[in-house]
């Protein structure tokens, strides 16, 4: 982890609140609140990580033991879950899923759809006055929308925002105009948070950082896993929702169109490969940081069909590994990044992606400009010194107290 600067002796105590914490754990908003623990707990803070027992964002079952531990040398408490939605709840996440905003009663009996973790309020009500900050994220589980109530006046939400049916329920408006502080993770966020209503007055975009390996090894990859043709790159959950089901249609369309390139999968989630794609798709699961950073390396392109993205990490480590990105020009986040980068090629449909697939093949050097580019824009944005120092900004003017408030 970076972020290693000198504050001067200003430190503070900071609780981070994300729905899971830990080795296993898949989701951008949890990378990120674990990485701003470990940040700013190197930067001289006292940190705490509040959170639950969960590993599985399915399930939300009780994976891992409650109570305190040390991790990474931060002190963990860990909550158990509670699941036990009523008709009403469920009536109103069908609702969502149709894309239909709910009756306000009905969203107010689906706050707990997920979970519950009423032991981690609790928590809350007892000690929030011990902290100078308590983050939360993101912006439409239990762990914020109800558990930000605890302590409104020194909370600061990381909303992870999406264009999406959830933020436009009346029940979780206040998440982003009620706390102390909003940490946006890209201005297209920070433009849709106003265009929903109302924002705390004090909110900036702080971007999250990205560390950056120290070395890759591209060739081991290949050599690891037996591949010998060039490929692109799907790294993130196989899910709907995140463009994987569209990826697949799109990439047998590459196919038959003579797209030479294979495509290769990582993350988390089943894969069943089509049985036109039998031998050009490359499934290898959950792998190691290290792993992931060299399947990056090795890559011809990383793509990114998700228009549900608040930051995307993925499409950073990318270009840090040298690697151009091809993302939907549907999603706003990745579209600004590569606009503002130069750094990829945005897609508007299948047969769009297609092309640059083609074009992608017959251009290397352009693939490597533009990689450069993107890397440069990387380093230049989204370091964790640069990143942290944003972050410290923001709660020097939020925080009634601390020895370092006044700094």
């Amino acid at each position: 982890m970076e972020g290693t600067k000198a504050n001067d002796g200003a430190t503070g105590r900071v609780a981070l609140v994300p729905t899971r914490y830990g080795p296993g754990v898949v989701g951008g908003s949890e990378a990120v609140c674990a990485e701003i623990a470990l940040g700013l707990s190197s930067r001289g803070w006292d940190v705490e990580v509040l959170t639950t027992c969960a590993v599985d964002h399915f399930t939300w079952a009780n994976a891992l033991p409650e109570g305190a531990s040390e991790e990474n040398g931060l002190l963990v408490r860990r909550f158990p879950t509670v699941r036990d939605p009523s008709r009403v709840a469920r009536r109103a996440q069908d609702s969502i899923e149709g894309d239909e905003v709910p009756s306000l009663d009905e969203q107010i009996s689906w706050l707990g759809f997920q979970f519950r973790a009423p032991d981690l309020f609790h928590h809350l009500l007892q000690h929030s006055q011990e902290f100078d900050a308590v983050v939360f994220s993101p912006y439409l589980f239990w762990n914020t929308s109800v558990c930000l109530r605890a302590a409104p006046e020194r909370s600061v939400v990381v909303p992870c925002l999406h264009d999406e049916t959830y933020a436009r329920l009346d029940v979780l408006r206040p998440v982003l105009s009620d706390p102390a502080a909003v940490w946006f993770l890209s201005e297209p966020e920070h433009e849709l948070a106003h265009s929903l209503g109302d924002v705390s007055e004090h909110h900036v975009v702080t971007g999250a950082g990205v560390d950056v390996p120290s070395s890759y090894d591209p060739e081991g990859f290949r050599a690891r896993h037996g591949i010998e043709r060039p490929f692109v790159l799907y790294a993130g959950r196989r899910e709907g929702g995140k463009g994987w089901h569209w990826l697949l249609d799109a990439y047998e369309l590459a196919v038959k169109a003579g797209v030479e390139l294979d495509l290769v999968t990582i993350g988390a989630g089943e894969v069943h490969v089509p049985a036109g794609l039998a031998g050009r798709v490359l499934d290898l699961g959950f792998v190691s940081a290290a792993e992931r950073d060299d399947a990056f390396a090795a890559a011809a392109a990383y793509v990114q069909p998700s228009r549900m993205e608040s930051f995307s990490r993925s499409v950073m480590e990318a270009w840090l590994a040298g690697t151009p990105v091809l993302a939907t020009a549907d999603g706003a986040v990745v579209a600004w990044h590569c606009k503002r980068s130069g750094g990829g090629l945005l897609f508007d449909g299948a047969e769009e992606l297609v092309e640059q697939l083609l074009s992608l093949s017959r251009s290397p050097a352009e693939a490597r400009s533009m990689a450069e580019r993107g890397r440069s824009y990387v380093l230049a944005e989204y370091s964790w010194d640069v990143v942290l120092d944003r972050m410290e900004t923001s709660l020097r003017k939020i925080a009634p107290t601390g020895s370092w408030a006044g700094s």
